[in-house]
């Protein structure tokens, strides 16, 4: 067994990695090509050529292979995870036609330029107060925009992929991909795992046909092979499964051990998210599907913050420049000086509390919600509001776990922390302290690579079911334990001011909305 390895592709947003994992989930070997996650040609959008990323894969791969610790002959498959949400247009050759629309993206189709939907639909949608939901969707679908603004492209498109897809037709040349990887503004069922029905109104909502699509693959079948031209441009051996995956946030809730439904998975990354696993379809948010799993027939029920840890970017590049130059100096991350902020700074921030929908969208609570720090008088200092970042995205998370529990009738009684924020100490006890529960990092910090190891582990048949690859290939690395004297603060400032901020403010939300949109 422990000469048998896995080779895990993950494609994020900031980053390409080739992750060697052998069935312990040691990871054995690593590389990493750092990527420019965007390009913008106007405000707002967000786009990168896909042979960027085929072109970064690649050079990850090569990498890999050149440090020379890796017998290419020990392993024994593939697997894939890469963003969510991205979707590329190519043609019969699988060629790009034009740059990938990105998750990060903010265009939208006007409501004019979208394909209607029938009277009946429109009907029933107006019965059940939806519009509002359906005309976000419509207006979000990439496929939308570039039917109405890009129409010849359209019509010469062959398949609409997610990057998931794009990349597994580089490597194995299927148009094929995961159920697992299926995350955007698509017409795909998320209760049954398949592409929507005939007569599902998403097919009408959505510019894209059904043979634009690709074919649809279980989690841990094997997408294809490695191609002899794939080969040559990663040094991956021919003839290799690609075994399906999923998308990377649901790696890295099974990369976390995030199995069972009482644990709860935190990803501190740039969108923060909330996640438990459940084989009920159950919907947190009404009408906000779960996402498929990292295990067949199981959903993720997740709360998103939007840009949630992307907001400690924000800080770092808006009041962050002392700690920037000061870490320049010293040879140090500037992580280790900004959790020196955290730790200065009491918690609950001397009264001072956020919440954090710094950017809009169609999310919990609502879609007019926008940021607000709330508090503020003469104490207060750049870390007190560092800090009331953290916090302010640990209490929206707190409120999805609790909204999980409620659905569900699930109590959740462990917790897994992983993605960037994770491997902030400061982050993580405050973190324990503001869920009351331990907060516990995996062992290694590449979960989502892990958790699409153990997708191949269990394809492959070098572990029986998913169980026992949970058992064999995650654990804890630290944990840290909830101050309870701490936790009663933050449960005050949760549930008397956190929690009724929205309710509170909303009016003036709404009022800001209407005037954004005038102008």
């Amino acid at each position: 067994m422990s000469d048998e390895l896995i080779l895990a592709l993950d494609n994020g947003t900031q980053s390409v990695r080739a992750l060697v994992f052998d069935l312990r989930g040691q990871l054995r070997a690593k590389a990493r090509v750092p990527i420019q996650p965007y390009f913008s040609e106007r405000q707002g959008w967000a786009e990168q050529q896909p042979d960027y990323f085929w072109e970064a894969l690649c050079t990850a791969c090569q990498q890999l292979w050149a440090r020379g610790d890796v017998p290419k002959d020990a392993i024994q498959g593939v697997a894939l995870t890469t963003q969510r949400a991205t979707l590329v247009s190519v043609d019969a050759a699988g060629r790009a036609l034009r740059p990938a629309i990105l998750w990060l993206d903010q265009r939208r189709t006007a409501p004019a330029d979208v394909p209607p939907l029938s009277a009946a639909w429109r009907w029933a949608f107006r019965l059940a107060r939806l519009r509002e939901t359906i005309a976000y969707f419509q207006a979000e679908a990439e496929a939308n925009w570039i039917y109405a603004h890009q129409r010849e492209l359209w019509e010469r498109t062959h398949k609409f992929l997610l990057l998931s897809g794009y990349l597994t037709h580089r490597l194995t040349g299927r148009f094929a991909d995961s159920i697992g990887a299926q995350v955007g503004y698509i017409p795909f069922d998320y209760k049954r795992h398949r592409w929507a029905a005939p007569r599902d109104w998403k097919w009408q909502a959505v510019a894209i046909r059904p043979e634009q699509l690709p074919e649809l693959v279980p989690v841990a079948d094997v997408l294809g092979t490695i191609t002899p031209q794939a080969a040559e441009a990663t040094g991956i051996p021919a003839g290799l499964p690609l075994i399906a995956a999923a998308a990377d946030k649901a790696c890295e809730v099974l990369g976390s051990g995030g199995l069972a439904p009482h644990v709860g998975s935190l990803s501190y990354g740039t969108t923060a998210t909330f996640n438990t696993t459940h084989r009920r379809y159950v919907e947190v948010i009404p009408l906000l599907p779960p996402y498929p799993a990292a295990v067949p027939r199981a959903y993720n029920l997740e709360v998103q913050i939007y840009r949630g840890y992307w907001m400690v970017n924000w800080f770092k590049q808006e009041f962050g420049h002392y700690e920037q130059h000061l870490a320049a100096e010293q040879g140090v991350e500037p992580e280790a000086l900004f959790d020196e902020l955290v730790r200065r700074t009491p918690p609950g921030s001397d009264g001072l509390v956020l919440q954090p929908y710094w950017s809009p969208g169609l999310r919990y609570p609502g879609p007019e919600a926008r940021g607000v720090i709330l508090g503020f008088n003469g104490v207060h200092t750049r870390a007190h509001v560092y800090r009331a970042i953290l916090e302010g995205v640990a209490y929206a998370l707190r409120e999805g776990m609790e909204r999980a529990e409620r659905r569900t009738r699930t109590p959740i009684t462990e917790l897994r922390v992983s993605g960037g924020g994770s491997q902030s100490d400061a982050a993580m006890q405050l973190t324990a302290d503001i869920f009351g529960l331990p907060a516990v990092r995996p062992h290694t910090y590449e979960t989502s690579g892990l958790g699409a190891a153990m997708d191949a582990a269990v394809g492959l048949r070098l572990h029986t079911d998913f169980e026992a690859a949970v058992r064999a290939m995650t654990r804890a690395g630290r944990v840290f334990q909830p101050n309870m004297d701490t936790h009663a603060l933050y449960n005050e400032l949760f549930h008397r001011v956190y929690r009724r901020m929205y309710r509170r403010l909303r009016p003036l939300y709404r009022v800001l909305q209407r005037v954004g949109a005038r102008h």
